[in-house]
């Protein structure tokens, strides 16, 4: 059984930003980074699972923003690497949360630097800037709203909304500090924002690129291809219905209970394999058992 759970635990950190090899988690003892073991970050972020699916349904979503989908067409190797920025992504989210606060803060500055060059013009005429208070807004919500949603619907349905609230004030750090602005704090804030955000979101021909790209992306390994294939499938199913609607997608109700059963089946599994991941490493750092 070890063994079994070596091997999947090996092709499950092939998919993260620990493959990167850039971030020591476990370093230096003590240092509780930008939010340490109580904050509800760390909470919603220590689940592989639901931070999959959650990042793929804020990819998903975050294709109907034409500004945010212009830098990723000009600026993105997204369909020769689409799996390496996965990787970044997750390295990004992982290191902000779970990192030592000197981790956290290199990542933010080197965001911040690539940021600078990331400048263009829309297909509609607009010109877009990644260093746009606005964009940034955008991009956190779409991310922390879906982990947020991933975590309720497969870890834990049960978290309190005050709770819930302060995910999101608590989160809001780590937009501020790449220079977002009026970041959402709280489940009616992220309420109001998607409805005051919607009449700026359209599906266009790039969208649906970016999504084929996406939901086509290769597997690291034979093993890993169906496993992968079932978690976009489940991204789809956690995007809102209006959302889904815009970008085409159509699930009917018996593929949506075929999709959370196998997630219900495929979770536990995945945690009982995975021992080594970013947050188990952190609670070493801290000094935190298990």
């Amino acid at each position: 059984m070890e063994l079994i759970r070596e091997r999947i635990e090996r092709q499950v950190m092939s998919l993260t930003g620990l493959s990167l090899g850039e971030v020591d988690y476990e370093q230096p003892p003590g240092d509780p980074g930008l939010f340490g073991p109580g904050s509800v970050p760390w909470r919603v972020h220590s689940d592989f699972t639901c931070m999959l699916i959650g990042g793929i349904a804020a990819l998903l979503m975050q294709t109907l923003h034409p500004l945010a989908l212009a830098g990723v067409w000009d600026h993105s190797k997204f369909r020769e690497d689409m799996l390496g920025r996965l990787r970044r992504t997750g390295q990004f989210i992982a290191a902000t949360t779970f990192g030592s606060r000197g981790d956290a803060e290199w990542l933010i500055a080197r965001v911040q630097a690539i940021h600078r060059h990331i400048r263009g013009q829309a297909a509609d005429g607009r010109p877009y800037s990644a260093e746009d208070p606005a964009l940034l807004t955008w991009v956190h919500v779409a991310e922390v709203s879906h982990f947020l949603a991933a975590y309720l619907r497969y870890f834990d349905p049960q978290l309190p909304g005050a709770e819930q609230d302060r995910y999101y004030a608590e989160i809001a750090l780590v937009a501020e500090r790449l220079g977002a602005t009026d970041v959402p704090r709280s489940r009616a804030e992220i309420a109001a924002y998607y409805q005051g955000i919607r009449p700026q979101l359209v599906c266009d021909e790039r969208s649906r690129e970016v999504c084929r790209v996406l939901l086509q992306a290769p597997a690291p390994s034979a093993l890993a291809k169906p496993f992968g294939a079932l978690m976009m499938q489940a991204g789809i199913d956690l995007l809102p219905t209006w959302a889904s609607e815009e970008l085409g997608f159509h699930q009917g109700s018996l593929q949506k209970r075929l999709i959370r059963a196998g997630i219900g089946a495929t979770a536990p599994v995945l945690r009982w394999a995975v021992r080594n991941g970013s947050s188990h490493r952190a609670r070493r750092r801290m000094g935190i058992e298990g």
